[in-house]
């Protein structure tokens, strides 16, 4: 892994955050969803990408670029972290605990005590990492399934 650094998203990073909330998505809904929902959502977001939502109030959109391509991107708005997605090329390379270090230094700068996020039942990696992260399971619900997390700050 080369150098990762976590900042704010810009309008510029839009394709590249695009490219990488596919990737990841149907990494864990593939075969849990049928494939049509899949499509119509994907292209939906192919279609508009994500530049305009960059500067809405009250959410936070960080990107994590690795040897000057990005390559993670979190989401967070107030005390619920919304999305943290990182490339699949480029698991298990520490691009998610740097994003997870900055929104955690985000809420606390900002006071929050409590963080919580929702996680698809089946997708046990993303579990997983919460987990050692210091997440914990507080409820499951959902159709699909969800598991809602908390993390004392």
């Amino acid at each position: 892994m080369g150098n990762t650094v976590v900042r704010a998203a810009r309008a510029a990073d839009s394709p590249a955050v695009v490219e990488i909330h596919v990737r990841a998505r149907r990494s864990y809904y593939d075969g849990h969803l049928p494939e049509a929902e899949l499509a119509e959502w994907e292209a939906a977001v192919r279609a508009t990408g994500y530049a305009d939502r960059f500067g809405t109030r009250g959410r936070t959109w960080l990107c994590a670029e690795t040897d000057g391509g990005v390559t993670g991107f979190a989401l967070v708005n107030g005390p619920e972290l919304l999305q943290l997605q990182v490339h699949p090329d480029h698991w298990g390379n520490g691009i998610g605990g740097a994003l997870h270090r900055a929104c955690v230094d985000g809420w606390r700068a900002s006071g929050v005590p409590l963080a919580g996020l929702d996680v698809f039942e089946p997708n046990v990696r993303a579990r997983t990492f919460y987990a050692r992260q210091g997440w914990r399971e507080v409820a499951r619900d959902g159709e699909p399934p969800h598991v809602r997390m908390e993390l004392d700050l």
